[in-house]
C-alpha cells in the first residue's frame, strides 16, 4: 500500500502535465478558443481602465499563462526523477498559482465556466488540476519548506 501511495505525486505530475501541455497547442497558436477566452477578459479588464491587461502583449496574456504552465510541466515531469523531487513542489506552487487565477476568472468575470461551449471541460479542468496540485503541495511539504529555506538562505545569508 505504501508503494502505491507513493506512486500518487507521480500521477498528478504526469496528469498536470498533460492538461497544461494540451492547453498549450491553443494558447501558442492564438486558436480561436483563445482568442475569445482572453478576448473577453481584456473587453472586462478595458471596462475599467485596465486597456490590454490580456492583450497578446499584455501582463497577462496567453503567452505569458502558457510559459507559466510549460515551466510548470516541465517541473512535475523533471521531479519524477528522486534527486529532483523538490522541482515538484516548485511545479505544484506554479500551477496553484495560475489556477486559482483561472478560476477566479472565470467564476469573477463576465466569461463564465463555459466560454467555448465545451460543457465547462476547460473549467473542470482548471479545478481539478488546482485540487490536484494543492494535494501536492501537501505531499511534497518537506520539500517546499526546503526550497523556501534555500532561497532564504541564498537571498539573506541564513
Amino acid at each position: 500500500m505504501k508503494r502505491i501511495l507513493g506512486l500518487v505525486p507521480h500521477a498528478i505530475a504526469i496528469f498536470a502535465a498533460v492538461i497544461f501541455l494540451d492547453s498549450l497547442r491553443f494558447k501558442f497558436t492564438n486558436a480561436p478558443e483563445t482568442q475569445e477566452i482572453f478576448g473577453r477578459l481584456d473587453s472586462w479588464a478595458a471596462s475599467f481602465g485596465a486597456d490590454g491587461l490580456f492583450a497578446q502583449t499584455g501582463l497577462f496574456s496567453q503567452y505569458v499563462i502558457g510559459t507559466a504552465e510549460l515551466f510548470a510541466s516541465a517541473l512535475f515531469l523533471i521531479g519524477i526523477i528522486p534527486a529532483f523531487r523538490r522541482l515538484q513542489a516548485l511545479a505544484a506552487l506554479i500551477a496553484v498559482c495560475v489556477m486559482s487565477g483561472a478560476i477566479s476568472f472565470h467564476l469573477f468575470t463576465p466569461l463564465g465556466t463555459d466560454p467555448n461551449n465545451d460543457g465547462g471541460g476547460l473549467f473542470i479542468a482548471a479545478c481539478v488540476v488546482w485540487a490536484t496540485s494543492w494535494l501536492m503541495l501537501f505531499l511534497r511539504r518537506k520539500e517546499l519548506f526546503a526550497l523556501i529555506a534555500g532561497l532564504g538562505k541564498a537571498l539573506f545569508g541564513r
